[in-house]
Parts: structure tokens; sequence; C-alpha cells
């Protein structure tokens, strides 16, 4: 803009720098509110560059495919929850059992031609009195969101110890839970 009116033989004053900066903090106030509330609205969600609010505590079940070599058979499946904390353009993601957390270090939701998926790697750290048998790891997820507004989370898991397994996630609440108890009273 000051370039232009200097090459069209205008002066440039100082004067107009002021609204360089009244443009600059509206764009971020209104960057900040989309980030914060406005990408969440249920009119909002319906467009499809708008990331999928999934945002709460989220109630399921960890099916491992791990074959315990002593009884050549697979766990039973055990209750998890899923805690998602979101924005437009950031999520991070915890994952926790009776036995372990996992918090995503890095973590994606794509919406792509009216499908969501929810992608992120994790660092998964036992409770000390398991770490015998389940030691720390690494790992990554890829679940499907299912429903507008989303009413299921579906997927896999994979982890650098070479075991994989199945998760999904059914009933949500808009609460954060902050271990297994207070996510296991959230569905009491």
């Amino acid at each position: 803009f000051a370039i232009g009116i200097t090459f069209d033989g205008g002066k440039l004053e100082s004067d107009w720098l002021q609204f360089y900066s009244y443009a600059v903090g509206t764009a971020v106030v209104l960057l900040w509110l989309w980030d914060k509330w406005v990408w969440h609205w249920k009119v909002v969600q319906r467009w499809d560059v708008v990331p999928r609010d999934i945002r709460g505590t989220w109630q399921g079940t960890l099916t491992s495919r791990w074959i315990d070599p002593e009884t050549n058979q697979t766990p039973p499946a055990k209750p998890a929850f899923l805690v998602v904390r979101q924005s437009a353009s950031d999520a991070t993601i915890a994952l926790i059992t009776n036995e372990s957390t996992s918090k995503s270090t890095l973590a994606r939701l794509r919406r792509d031609a009216g499908t969501s998926d929810l992608d992120y790697l994790y660092d998964n750290r036992p409770d000390n009195a398991i770490e015998v048998r389940s030691r720390r790891h690494s790992g990554s997820t890829s679940l499907k969101v299912i429903g507008n507004p989303a009413t299921k989370l579906k997927g896999y898991y994979w982890t650098d110890r070479d075991s994989c397994g199945d998760l999904e996630f059914v009933r949500r609440v808009s609460d954060r839970a902050e271990d297994f108890e207070g996510a296991e009273a959230f569905f009491g």
C-alpha cells in the first residue's frame, strides 16, 4: 500500500500507518475468536473446511491383538477413555486406561470429502506397578470420526513394541478427565 502511494506520485505520510495497526489488531482478534469459539458452532460445523468438533472425554474399549506367548490368547478388551482438547488449529489427545496413559506428541484432525479422521502419535507411560510386563512405548493411532456431530470414534493403534489393536469410543461428555477414576465418574 505504502509502495503503491509512493510510485503513484503521492506523498507518503506517517498518519496512514495508524491504519495498519488497527487492521493487524482486528485480524488477530478475529483469528483468536475463530480458533477458540466460532469454529465449533453448529452452523459452522457444517462447512467441509472446518475440523470436526470432537472435544471432551470419550468412553470406549481398547482391544489388543497382542498374543500372550504363555497362553496363546489375546487379552480381553478393556475400558478406555479418550480425552480430546481441541481448537480449530490444534488438538491434544490422551488415552487413559486403568494401567497407563498415552499422550499425543503430534495430532491432526483431517476432514476430506465429508469424512474426518483423527491421526496422532503418542508416548505411553504405564503405571509403575505394571511396567515390568508393559514397558513404556511410542505409537500411532488413526481413528475415523463418525457422525456430524461426532457420535463415534473407531480405528486402530500400532506401537513400537510390535503390537497393535482396535479402539472404539461411543459415548462422550464435554468435560475433560485427568485420570481413569475421574473419567469413570463422568459415565458412572
